[in-house]
């Protein structure tokens, strides 16, 4: 088998980080979710990948190159538009031939991996293979709606009256006929050729798509509060380490990763969470559910449930930063210029939630 990553995304939900930067290169745990994704295909024993990728093309070869850290051979795959999942099919047909393929999106985290999925697909004679799961908003999604006896009955793209709550989470597996199927769809009513048309036509045409319904969490790491969900489920799954110095003064809990390099200077760190590599804690709490990436320093600080990206500061600010997604070379600080006042510089789309 091979595996197919799309990473074409624009990530305009995620304005203003994915200005300037591909979304699903954003750490979760400090990971990029795109790392979590070809560690997942790669553990279930696929080492030929191909990324498609758009407009944040070089930004993904520059931080995944040939693939050779995580084992992998990786093949970029450019689709010019982002004319929908199955057109992203389509323009990677040369990369897959006539091999069996699991397709997963790039900013898509999921409970367990995929080992299971693959083994099970691998060893079945079946033409696809879908993942789903239940969702409270399933008009947001691709909906399948299922038999008395567990079969497909049809699938639609963000239906305006869903008659059912199981919403496809972004894996899929297919076998070579697939590419009959994107070659006989047209673009929906959002101009997109959609993936679920494309099942949906293997479906009427006799073929054998199983649908298996995923029972742990799946989010799509699309918007600012997914991103945090994602990133405290993670971290709730790693297996805590200290790698890095924390002095005599410092309180550091169970459930908290220090990363090579990092420092932990009189302060308070409580778990889940994470501090990244040559990152400085000093005189600061950093609460539950919180990942600070590497080269950060947060000093005189209170922060709880927060990412914060490489390079940033964030320096004497006299109330506790939470639900917060902080960028690359960010300076959060207090003035001591008189009068007293808040200076900003914001980017487009930013959020800012003032005491």
């Amino acid at each position: 088998m091979k595996g197919l990553i799309l990473s074409g995304g624009r990530g305009t939900r995620l304005y203003p980080l994915t200005y300037t930067s591909a979304k699903q290169l954003i750490p979760v745990a400090n990971k990029p979710v795109l790392v979590r994704v070809i560690e997942a295909i790669r553990d279930a024993g696929i080492d030929e990948i191909g990324i498609v990728v758009g407009d944040t093309a070089e930004e993904i070869k520059t931080a995944i190159g040939r693939g050779g850290r995580w084992g992998v051979e990786v093949t970029y795959i450019r689709q010019d538009q982002p004319l929908g999942l199955a057109h992203a099919v389509k323009v990677s047909q040369d990369f897959l031939g006539d091999e069996r393929f699991v397709m997963f999106l790039g900013d898509n985290v999921i409970q367990g991996g995929i080992s299971g999925l693959i083994g099970q697909f691998s060893s079945s004679g079946w033409n696809s293979q879908i993942v789903l799961t239940r969702v409270s908003h399933p008009e947001q999604y691709g909906v399948a709606e299922l038999d008395n006896e567990g079969k497909i009955v049809r699938l639609v793209e963000k239906p305006k009256e869903p008659l059912s709550d199981l919403a496809l989470v972004g894996i899929y597996m297919f076998d070579h006929h697939v590419h009959e199927a994107v070659d006989h769809i047209t673009p929906s009513w959002r101009g997109e050729f959609e993936i679920t048309d494309a099942i949906q036509w293997l479906v009427e045409q006799g073929y054998d798509v199983y649908p298996y319904v995923h029972r742990g969490w799946w989010i799509d790491t699309g918007s600012p509060g997914a991103m945090l969900d994602a990133n405290g489920l993670v971290l709730e799954e790693l297996t805590p380490a200290i790698e890095g110095y924390v002095d005599r003064d410092s309180e550091v809990d169970g459930r908290v990763t220090i990363q090579q390099g990092a420092e932990i200077i009189n302060s308070v760190i409580r778990g889940p969470s994470i501090i990244g590599e040559r990152s400085r804690i000093v005189n600061s709490y950093v609460g539950p559910f919180t990942s600070i990436y590497h080269d950060v320093l947060v000093e005189d600080s209170e922060i709880e449930r927060a990412i914060v990206l490489e390079h940033s500061e964030i320096r004497d600010i006299p109330a506790r930063i939470q639900d917060s997604l902080i960028g690359r070379q960010v300076i959060l600080a207090r003035s001591p210029i008189k009068p007293k006042a808040y200076k900003l510089t914001l980017g487009d789309h930013s959020q800012v939630g003032i005491l």
